[in-house]
């Protein structure tokens, strides 16, 4: 099972994603596809010590940078690494495809090469809940503009997500809100929500406010991109800065560092579950093939993340279990 990485795309490029590729080998025995320019790629990789492990390389000769105007510069730069790496996917060259560059012009790119007509793809992240579980957030940038019916596409495809990421069998989809009661949030909201209720594949509870998503009370919240990624953003700041605020507490004194260092094994799991780097990247759902799309300022680390990510949901077979629910979408 291959994994084609655009070698291009982080702020770094293309050390982290080299970096990356390496530890994801060596540590998971993931086959890389390096997608970039071949005369770069090939030294740094032979320099990070990849040249006996399972990593090729395909010849890109241009890069997307993240100032780019998505349209225009994927006309002005035919052979991105972006694109060049999706066209592979669509062959079948590889089970999945990674990127960590300008977040518009992969969706713009999955959405021209692997587009479903009548779907609208979304991009599905993972959160923490308390106990250690998680839900998932669809969409979460991929759409600003949402109409009811495309929440309810995310709401299918964010199940069968869910399905496998998660390992539930009938996850709880809920309706982002600002209250508990049916007849309450915007518009959008009120439209969808008796649509969510109608429909007999997807197991509504109705709807969620944020409180309730990360107390464990659903596996799937369902909203528009605008919202869904204000949201992700406000809990990661608002994550890192409680854990630095927590940090600096723990050693101000002498006495409080020796605390520290006893409770620091009871800390090493909320920082995992906080960790950006686990997952690496979130899948866009919707498109005919498996696309992660990461930070543009992932370490080596996120991008080795992202292809275990990748390699392990490919493994699960979503992608035929997420083509079967799309052809019943659009029947």
């Amino acid at each position: 099972m291959k994994i084609i990485l655009d070698a291009m795309g982080t702020d770094n490029f293309p050390d982290p994603e080299i970096s990356g590729a390496v530890m994801a080998a060596q540590s998971d025995g993931i086959e890389v596809i390096l997608v970039g320019n071949e005369a770069v790629l090939q030294p740094k990789l032979h320099a990070a010590g990849g040249a006996n492990l399972p990593i090729t390389i395909h010849n890109a000769s241009q890069v997307l940078e993240m100032t780019d105007k998505p349209v225009e510069a994927t006309r002005k730069k035919p052979d991105n690494s972006m694109a060049v790496g999706m066209h592979l996917l669509e062959k079948g060259e590889g089970a999945a495809f990674v990127t960590m560059g300008n977040s518009g012009a992969a969706m713009f790119n999955a959405s021209r090469i692997l587009r479903v007509r009548g779907i609208r793809p979304a991009l599905a992240v993972p959160l923490p809940a308390r106990n250690g579980s998680k839900f998932i957030v669809i969409d979460n940038g991929a759409n600003v503009e949402c109409r009811p019916e495309h929440l309810v596409q995310f709401a299918k495809m964010g199940s069968v997500y869910a399905q496998k990421y998660l390992h539930i069998a009938q996850p709880r989809v809920g309706l982002l809100a600002n209250g508990e009661e049916e007849g309450k949030g915007n518009a959008l909201v009120k439209e969808t929500h008796p649509l969510m209720k109608a429909d007999t594949t997807i197991h509504f509870v109705g709807n969620i406010e944020p409180k309730e998503a990360f107390a464990g009370d659903v596996d799937v919240l369902v909203t528009d991109g605008f919202t869904g990624n204000i949201m992700l953003k406000t809990t990661e700041t608002v994550a890192l800065m409680i854990y630095g605020f927590l940090k600096e507490a723990l050693t101000t004194n002498l006495i409080s560092t020796l605390g520290a260092l006893l409770i620091k094994p009871a800390l090493k799991p909320m920082k995992s579950m906080l960790d950006p780097n686990e997952i690496g990247a979130a899948p866009l759902l919707g498109v005919n093939g498996l696309v992660f799309i990461g930070h543009g300022r992932s370490d080596a680390d996120a991008v080795a993340g992202a292809l275990r990510s990748a390699s392990k949901l490919a493994a699960s077979g979503i992608l035929e279990q997420m083509q079967k629910v799309i052809a019943e979408i659009l029947e």
